[in-house]
């Protein structure tokens, strides 16, 4: 988990206030709110490494705006917390909850969310001018990860059709294409 975070704590202080309104290569969201969406549901997150339920807030994630004020620290903090819920054996052992009643194989909830965090470091990077990367063993580890849930993610809303990728082309891309992203994506 804080391999896939590392870079995301890079990219967080170098998003300027005048790039908070640009578009990113999630279609649903700017970068705003794109950093909305990672501070309204990290504490979830945070909470299934725990093994603790985390309910996200009452109000849904499009009516409440967590980006006032220094949101930077803010998501910076809520990261660290989501990285160090997940650094021990025994988050990743047994089962979980992300948020709601349903339990769910706690291995299965962190590769999700470290692809969560390697797919939206892209995301945001790209929508800035960055470029993170990660160490290929992660990046292998991700590209398993979301090809087992790729159909569940579909289903759920929450990866974007299939983008056609080359077999041959890097990993990095190939787990975009996976989850509805072009690789090539630019502003």
């Amino acid at each position: 988990m804080a391999r896939a975070a590392t870079p995301l704590l890079k990219i967080i202080n170098d998003v300027a206030p005048h790039q908070l309104d640009a578009p990113t290569p999630c279609a649903e969201y700017d970068v705003r709110r794109l950093v909305n969406h990672l501070l309204f549901w990290g504490p979830s997150l945070e909470g299934a490494g725990r093994k603790e339920t985390v309910p996200p807030p009452a109000a849904s994630e499009a009516e409440l705006d967590l980006t006032g004020g220094d949101w930077a620290t803010a998501l910076t903090a809520q990261v660290e917390r989501v990285s160090a819920a997940w650094a021990g054996p025994d988050a990743w052992a047994g089962s979980t909850h992300m948020g709601g009643p349903t339990e769910l194989p706690a291995a299965l909830v962190g590769g999700m969310i470290v692809g969560e965090l390697v797919v939206h470091t892209w995301d945001l990077a790209r929508a800035i001018g960055a470029a993170p990367s990660w160490d290929d063993e992660l990046l292998d580890y991700v590209h398993g990860e979301v090809v087992k849930t790729a159909d569940q993610g579909r289903q759920m809303g929450v990866y974007g059709p299939e983008v056609a990728v080359p077999a041959t082309a890097p990993t990095l891309d190939r787990i975009l294409g996976i989850v509805g992203r072009d690789p090539g994506w630019s502003r």
